[in-house]
């Protein structure tokens, strides 16, 4: 990444950074862009050069998440399948969840932040739901096939994958704002995601290796 791209992506992230700090002490219908601009010290004009919308820049995390799940499959070693790839993924993948087991209040304040604000929002909900058929499409696309057939087989395979992370979404959601955090939520976490990636396994096995 070349310098210019390198502030390119320092200005998207410090507006980003800015809008999540205000909309999860606000509330997200409370914030204004114009109020996210002016935090940021940078005009409306440039905000919506980074972002099309306010609900883009809460989520943003969300969606670059869906896009290093795409890669890791596209990328993954030869001989492994799409499923045992994207199960890898998801258990590798080092996030908030599984800072709750070392005790991080940090991670876990940040993690109840982000799903109040989400459950208290029909467009964020709306927005989330858009990213992750975002990620599946992505997927299908990447996996790819020479047939319509075959494309269409890789669309079903994407979509039952992202069913996952999109029911371990509502999983963790439902935990967070019930306040029911129990030491090792995040080993049960795994384990269900073993489990559901292995049920899917049984219908589409070694797909992709």
């Amino acid at each position: 990444m070349g310098l210019r791209e390198q502030k390119r992506e320092r200005t998207r992230r410090q507006i980003a950074d800015t809008a999540w700090t205000l909309i999860a002490d606000q509330g997200f219908g409370q914030v204004t862009v114009a109020a996210i601009a002016r935090a940021a010290e940078v005009s409306e004009a440039t905000v919506f050069n980074y972002f099309a919308t306010k609900e883009d820049l809460f989520l943003f995390r969300l969606d670059e998440y869906g896009e290093r799940l795409v890669r890791g499959v596209t990328d993954r070693p030869a001989g492994e399948g799409v499923a045992a790839a994207f199960r890898r993924l998801l258990l590798d993948q080092g996030g908030l969840v599984e800072q709750l087991d070392s005790g991080d209040r940090q991670a876990l304040d940040r993690l109840r932040t982000v799903n109040r604000v989400v459950a208290e929002s029909p467009a964020l909900r709306a927005r989330e739901q858009i990213s992750l058929t975002r990620t599946a499409e992505l997927l299908a696309a990447a996996l790819g096939g020479d047939t319509a057939e075959e494309r269409l087989t890789a669309r079903v395979v994407a979509h039952a994958l992202i069913g996952v992370q999109r029911a371990l979404v509502f999983e963790v959601r439902d935990a967070v704002l019930a306040g029911e955090i129990p030491a090792g939520f995040a080993e049960r976490l795994r384990r269900s995601v073993t489990g559901a990636v292995a049920l899917l396994e049984q219908g589409f096995g070694a797909y992709g290796s």
